[in-house]
């Protein structure tokens, strides 16, 4: 299934959660199986150069597309989670939202020094979550090998701002604005 025929998959619900933003539902993507296998089989190709050691995932859409592309790969997967939800010792990474901050957490043993990680999630808006989720892992000594991410949302300029942090970026499609 090419690019285009996964794009149309996606919903997109106009002016949601506020007015003049347009959501792009992944769950569409995900209720159709040759869509969702189409999904996984474009992000293994797209992080296979990565040679990653392990798959991790941004929580919450993330993780059903890491889950899957570690099963694919046959690699480790590690959850990124909102502050309190793990129940071990834990790594915090603070970062940006629209009207305040958020912080990320993963296992203090998620990865080993030099372990190689590709960073999941369904899409690119401003890259903040990404490039928190990025700092936590160099924060254990693991190389970032790059971030996935099924959709991107150019004129958010996430895509850029990971790029201009020295991450490796791979997208399946974008979506303008007007789209």
């Amino acid at each position: 299934m090419d690019a285009a025929t996964l794009k149309s998959k996606i919903r997109t619900v106009r002016d949601w959660p506020k007015p003049g933003v347009n959501f792009r539902d992944v769950t569409t993507l995900f209720q159709d199986a040759a869509a969702f296998r189409a999904t996984i089989d474009g992000l293994a190709a797209a992080v296979a150069p990565f040679r990653a050691d392990i798959v991790a995932a941004v929580d919450a859409r993330g993780f059903i597309l890491g889950g899957a592309l570690a099963y694919k790969l046959g690699r480790p997967f590690v959850l990124v989670r909102k502050k309190g939800k793990l129940p071990y010792q834990t790594v915090a990474e603070d970062y940006a939202l629209e009207y305040g901050t958020a912080t990320i957490e993963v296992h203090a043993d998620a990865c080993r020094p030099g372990e190689r990680v590709v960073i999941v999630d369904d899409l690119i808006a401003t890259g903040g979550t990404l490039l928190a989720a990025s700092k936590l892992f160099r924060t254990l000594r693991g190389e970032v090998a790059g971030v996935v991410a099924v959709i991107d949302l150019p004129g958010l300029g996430g895509s850029r701002r990971l790029a201009a942090a020295g991450l490796q970026v791979t997208t399946l499609f974008a979506f303008s604005e007007t789209e």
